[in-house]
């Protein structure tokens, strides 16, 4: 029984001081994470702001998007390969999840954009689309 209890709480202690360390990603505003300086430079974050206005550029044919994240301070330059998600665009929230590198552009491996929580069904005889593009048109998500 006492072995029993020894093999635990080595277990538990391994998981809770060496196996959670290296697992973390912590979530940094730019102003933090250029903060860190070269620390942060090739660890795993996820980076948190506004899509900066004018910064957004999208190659369609290489599936390529480049745009700044700010937090009203500080902007981080972001690279990111595939298609963005279809609410993206310059002025909403986003967090980017992945590294940043040394020539101080944050190469995300996944997007995620906010967007309202407030459910509307399209109104008779208004297919969803339509509805979408109304939001968009009116600035909301």
């Amino acid at each position: 029984m006492i072995v029993s209890i020894v093999v635990i709480l080595g277990a538990f202690g391994y998981l809770l001081y060496g196996g959670i360390g290296e697992n973390l990603v912590y979530f940094l505003t730019p102003a933090e994470l250029l903060a860190k300086g070269t620390s942060a430079v090739d660890t795993p974050v996820r980076l948190g702001g506004m899509i900066e206005e004018g910064s957004v550029q999208w190659d369609a044919q290489k599936l390529d998007l480049r745009f700044r994240v700010t937090d009203g301070t500080k902007t981080v330059a972001v690279h990111s390969t595939g298609a963005p998600p279809s609410m993206f665009r310059p002025g909403i929230g986003v967090i980017v999840e992945g590294r940043y590198a040394k020539d101080g552009v944050f190469n995300a491996t996944n997007l995620i954009v906010r967007h309202s929580n407030e459910y509307q069904p399209p109104k008779d005889g208004k297919l969803p689309k339509e509805m979408y593009e109304q939001l968009m048109k009116e600035g909301r998500s």
